[in-house]
């Protein structure tokens, strides 16, 4: 017996949150990948980190500006998760949320790419 796919009414909508790391230096994807995480985990819970469904997608990182998947009722609570990162391999950072987006072509397209 097959199992019937999920109405698309009822999947969890995703928008893409771009952000931008200060820094002084460059900062990996894997680096920034651990610490939004590690942030992330520890403001929502491990309730709330799974509820919103929190990915940060790594290969869209690059110069320090990137995206982070999230479920859509949950956007201003990963943006104020973003305001605790402080530091990143004992390097002082702020990180900043530089707009959402609904399509992952869009927010590429708005705010990761050079002006």
């Amino acid at each position: 017996m097959r199992v019937k796919p999920i109405l698309p009414s009822l999947k969890e909508k995703k928008r893409y949150l771009a952000y931008e790391i200060i820094a002084d230096k460059r900062i990996d994807a894997q680096s920034a990948e651990d610490v939004i995480t590690k942030t992330s985990l520890d403001y929502l819970g491990a309730l709330g980190y799974g509820e919103a469904g929190i990915q940060v997608l790594k290969e869209t990182h690059d110069n320090n500006r990137g995206l982070i998947r999230v479920g859509h009722k949950h956007v201003d609570r990963l943006k104020a998760a973003l305001i605790f990162i402080t530091k990143i391999k004992n390097q002082n950072v702020i990180v900043r949320s530089l707009g959402v987006s609904g399509v992952i072509k869009k927010a590429k397209e708005k705010y990761l790419e050079a002006k």
